[in-house]
């Protein structure tokens, strides 16, 4: 009798207690969004509790020095994320590969990560090249690319989401700065021998004989990381350019300046536009090599608003008091971001259904300011151009009045 009592009484309190845990499980179902079957129908890395993503940057070679700060601020990215409880509830994992400065070994690498790895989206790339490598595998495997660096438009894909500025918002509206603000009539174009400053070089030619009616006097490009521009500043000497127009990127930036300077072609004399020297450049470059000349980026670390010191302090605090930011940095902290808006609001990881929550998607906290994504998968963004200070840093001298509309494929420009 006395057992039989014990189990009757005792039914009803674990029932009750049955009740209380599916309630909890219910609710912490709930907080995640949904179970990973419903978030996640085409296989990827996505369990209850985790999603893993990938990224794809140069970590050693000669991009390195560029591509760098760009695998920082995706971390840190992910990192606030996950403090805030992550991506439909589940904590952000990521696999790290490098790209080495090769382009083959991109395309090997991302071919890992999609098909091998599964991974829900990839933050990466910094060169024209790298990402021309990796497109046909982006699109083949139906992946997602957030790419952040500036380039020179004339693409859009489904696969490929462009947190960097394109020509018309960086180039053409340089060279109408440097028309107006300096009455620039003649141009130097130099850049180094790959994709995107020679893409970048057609396109501001066309805009200079066609719009401006101003002439190039002269265009050269040197081998990626290439180290000797001797005969390139007797050139300059001959030619006393209006403007050098530069598009030299990478570990060549170093040798390039510091020849330039030690030839005597310093602001006192000549102005220099660059299209790819950044804070994160400058600390190989070194300010008094670079004093006086300009940049032309959406982003620098000394912009003034809310959003821009919240992030550097906590870019510092990670890593370290002397660290900077420049602009693929801060255009690559917006891809996690901007990836978490488009899967929450698709409710799911599914590749076409987070392209399809992304147009119009807009990111408020972003340290430029303000981004809205458009329908091409560029974001609208302003144009700013800085001149570079004897310590490094970069004063803006010149900011577009209201948000420019990405146009990747500018009529009268392919």
């Amino acid at each position: 009798m006395h057992r039989s009592s014990g189990v009757k009484s005792s039914l009803p309190r674990r029932l009750a207690l049955g009740a209380a845990a599916l309630s909890l499980l219910a609710a912490s179902v709930f907080s995640q969004g949904v179970l990973a079957e419903a978030a996640n129908t085409t296989g990827l890395a996505v369990t209850d509790t985790t999603v893993t993503v990938g990224q794809l940057h140069s970590a050693t070679g000669t991009m390195a020095i560029s591509e760098t700060g760009a695998i920082q601020a995706e971390r840190l990215a992910i990192e606030q994320i996950n403090a805030q409880g992550g991506v439909l509830g589940r904590q952000v994992k990521i696999i790290q590969e490098d790209g080495a400065s090769d382009w083959p070994t991109f395309a090997e690498k991302a071919k890992k990560l999609l098909e091998a790895d599964k991974v829900a989206a990839v933050f990466g790339c910094w060169t024209s090249a790298s990402r021309k490598a990796v497109l046909p595998i982006f699109e083949k495997d139906n992946g997602l690319l957030y790419y952040p660096t500036f380039y020179e438009g004339l693409e859009q894909s489904k696969n490929v989401f462009y947190t960097g500025q394109e020509a018309t918002q960086q180039i053409l509206s340089a060279l109408d700065w440097l028309a107006k603000e300096k009455g620039a009539k003649t141009f130097y174009l130099v850049g180094s021998d790959y994709i995107w400053p020679r893409t970048s070089m057609k396109i501001a030619r066309k805009h200079i004989e066609n719009v401006l009616h101003g002439e190039v006097v002269g265009e050269e490009y040197y081998p990626l990381g290439g180290t000797q521009f001797g005969s390139l500043t007797n050139k300059i000497k001959l030619k006393k350019p209006d403007v050098v127009f530069a598009a030299v990127v990478g570990g060549s930036n170093v040798a390039f300046y510091k020849q330039l300077k030690a030839a005597g072609i310093t602001s006192a004399r000549q102005t220099l536009l660059t299209l790819s020297v950044t804070e994160d450049e400058m600390l190989g470059i070194g300010g008094e090599n670079m004093a006086g000349f300009y940049s032309s980026m959406k982003y620098f670390q000394t912009l003034d608003n809310p959003n821009n010191k919240t992030f550097v302090e906590a870019f510092k605090a990670k890593y370290g008091k002397d660290a900077v930011v420049g602009d693929v940095t801060q255009a690559a902290y917006l891809g996690p971001w901007l990836w978490k808006m488009a899967v929450e609001k698709a409710g799911s990881f599914d590749v076409d259904k987070v392209v399809a929550a992304s147009p119009g998607l807009e990111l408020k906290t972003a340290p430029e300011g303000y981004v809205k994504v458009h329908d091409n998968h560029h974001l609208w963004s302003r144009s700013r151009i800085a001149q570079i200070q004897p310590d490094g840093t970069f004063k803006v001298v010149y900011e577009s009045p209201e948000l420019i509309e990405p146009n990747p494929f500018p009529k009268g420009y392919q």
